[in-house]
C-alpha cells in the first residue's frame, strides 16, 4: 500500500503577484516540513506542479529535512500537479462578463481599484478572500459561458488524472494545489463532477490530504491536516 500526501502550496502572495509564497505562506510550508521531519515520515519520492508557489513549499520542506540532516528525495516536476491557470481565466472571461453584465463591470472596477490601493500589503482583506465577482469568472470557465482559448475544467480534471501513481508500498510528497488535491479527494469518494470544488474551498493553505493506493483501488484516508499550524493566525485559505 502507498500513501500519497497531497499538500497544498503555502498562502500566496498579493492579487497581483499570486504565483509565490507570502512571508506567511513560507512559513507555513517551512513548518510543515519540520513537522514531517521530527515524525520521521520517511518519503521514497517527491512530485511538484510546476507552479514557483507549489516549487517554494517544496523547497521549504525539503530545507527543513537537510537542516534535520534527514535525507529528502529529489523533487520532480509533473504537469498533472499544475493548478489550472487561474490568471488567464481572469483576463479571458472578466471582460466577456463586464460586457454582458454592467453590474458585474461596476462590482469588478472596484474590487481592482481595492487591489491596487492594497498592492503592497499582503495581509490586506482582498488578498485573502474570494470574492462575489471571483466566483462569477470561476463559474464562469467551470460551465464554459463564454469562448475561452485556454485549458477547459473538463481538459484540466483529465490532465490531473495523469498524475503517477506508485505500484509498490512507498510514501509519496506532492506539492500541488486546492483543485488537484479536490479533484483526487473526490474521485475516492466517486465525486467527479464540480462538486470537487467544494473540497477545494475548504482546504488550508499547507494543508495534507492523504490517499492511500492498493492497486486500482484509491481510497481517501485524510483530508485537510494542519497539525504543524499550532495557531489560528497561521491557518490560511488564501
Amino acid at each position: 500500500m502507498s500513501n500519497i500526501y497531497l499538500i497544498r502550496h503555502g498562502q500566496a502572495g498579493t492579487r497581483q503577484h499570486y504565483d509565490t509564497l507570502s512571508a506567511l505562506g513560507q512559513q507555513q510550508a517551512r513548518l510543515l516540513g519540520e513537522y514531517f521531519a521530527a515524525h520521521n515520515i520517511e518519503f521514497q519520492a517527491a512530485y511538484s506542479g510546476g507552479m514557483s508557489r507549489q516549487q517554494q513549499t517544496a523547497a521549504q520542506v525539503a530545507a527543513a529535512y537537510r537542516d534535520a540532516a534527514k535525507p529528502f528525495p529529489d523533487i520532480q516536476t509533473h504537469d498533472a500537479w499544475r493548478e489550472f491557470d487561474l490568471d488567464h481565466v481572469y483576463r479571458a472571461m472578466a471582460p466577456q462578463l463586464c460586457a454582458a453584465d454592467p453590474v458585474f463591470k461596476q462590482e469588478y472596477e472596484a474590487q481592482r481599484d481595492q487591489a491596487r490601493a492594497n498592492a503592497a500589503d499582503e495581509t490586506a482583506e482582498i488578498h485573502r478572500r474570494w470574492t462575489p465577482c471571483d466566483m462569477k469568472i470561476v463559474e464562469a470557465w467551470l460551465h464554459d459561458k463564454f469562448p475561452y482559448d485556454g485549458e477547459s475544467w473538463a481538459a484540466f480534471q483529465q490532465r490531473v488524472a495523469t498524475a503517477p501513481l506508485p505500484d509498490h508500498d512507498s510514501n509519496i510528497a506532492v506539492f500541488t494545489s486546492a483543485t488537484p488535491t479536490a479533484i483526487w479527494a473526490g474521485r475516492a469518494l466517486d465525486i467527479h463532477d464540480t462538486r470537487a470544488l467544494r473540497i477545494a474551498g475548504v482546504l488550508h493553505n499547507a494543508s495534507i490530504t492523504v490517499l492511500r493506493v492498493r492497486g486500482e483501488q484509491v481510497r481517501l484516508f485524510s483530508m485537510n491536516e494542519v497539525p504543524h499550524l499550532t495557531r489560528a493566525e497561521w491557518r490560511t485559505h488564501r
